[in-house]
């Protein structure tokens, strides 16, 4: 179980990390992979099932244009870096399309840096998408999760099932 204090902490060295990474390797796009799991629970069978099948959705990706990638299991959550010789925007564009159609892309988050100050990820709409789908229902799930339409239960539930699904296709 993970508190809220470490998990504020692990976003920090998150932050930090990401700005090294683009201070080291200036000519690169900073791609970020973490896990989408509600609760304290971050690290267990579940997240480093989807863990793995994003780095090697990414690793295809980005296959042949990546200068470094780093993968750090930690118990906040999984996490994986690509740098890439690749316009951001269009890095952004891939990783969405990877997001909306790798069977278990709307459980990752992708996040895309091209080192403008202060650090920040290019939203979605920068590549004219529009905001993610809850998992449960319609609406935008960054209104869900703010009201807490869902509960934990709930959510875990429907993610244990998405990765079930998906490892009986491997």
């Amino acid at each position: 179980m993970v508190t809220l204090e470490q998990l504020l902490a692990s976003r920090d060295a998150r932050a930090a990390f990401q700005r090294d990474l683009l201070e080291a390797y200036p000519a690169c796009t900073l791609v970020c992979l973490t896990v989408q799991l509600p609760g304290p629970e971050k690290r267990n069978a579940t997240s480093l099932a989807i863990g793995a099948a994003g780095l090697e959705a990414l690793q295809r990706c980005f296959e042949g244009m990546t200068e470094r990638f780093e993968v750090r299991d930690l118990e906040t959550g999984y996490e994986a870096y690509f740098l890439v010789r690749m316009d951001a925007l269009e890095a952004k564009r891939l990783c969405c399309r990877l997001e909306e159609t790798h069977p278990l892309g709307r459980l990752m988050d992708i996040d895309v840096f091209d080192g403008t100050v202060p650090l920040s990820p290019l939203s979605r709409q920068s590549v004219g998408l529009a905001p993610r789908k809850c998992l449960l229902c319609n609406r935008e799930a960054r209104w869900c999760m703010r009201a807490r339409t869902h509960g934990t239960e709930e959510l875990l539930l429907k993610i244990g099932e998405m990765v079930a699904e998906y490892e009986k296709r491997l």
